[in-house]
């Protein structure tokens, strides 16, 4: 059964640091594009990172602050979040494009590429 879990959220006070896990069972990870995204109540689900075999990507708000990485032995994509300010807070899920371009397709941040989207693992940046 293919599946993505992730965790590691949490509590955490602005300026802070988390590392999320975006483990994957059932398939290997390493040739497909993987990208996390946040949602909050009442919005739609914003792109946050994604990583492919060809570049990583980041949201305007992530740049300097989160860095995203794959680790092909774990089958587990991770993002290092730090600097944490409020807006960051919402639920975290990642998903992954089965369907790029071409093997070397570089990742974009758009919902509709990625599917199989994991339950999803929330973050509360508050002091």
């Amino acid at each position: 059964q293919l599946q993505l879990v992730e965790s590691g959220g949490g509590l955490v006070q602005p300026g802070g640091s988390l590392r999320l896990s975006c483990e994957a069972f059932g398939f290997n990870l390493e040739p497909y594009p993987i990208g996390w995204f946040r949602q909050v109540p009442g919005k739609e689900r914003m792109g946050v990172s994604c990583v492919s075999r060809s570049n990583t990507n980041y949201a305007d708000s992530a740049k300097g602050r989160f860095a995203i990485t794959k680790d092909i032995a774990k089958n587990t994509v991770y993002l290092q979040m730090n600097a944490l300010k409020p807006e960051d807070s919402g639920v975290y899920y990642c998903g992954v494009d089965f369907f790029p371009s071409n093997s070397y397709s570089d990742c974009r941040l758009i919902e509709g590429k990625f599917g199989s989207w994991g339950q999803g693992t929330a973050v509360n940046v508050s002091s």
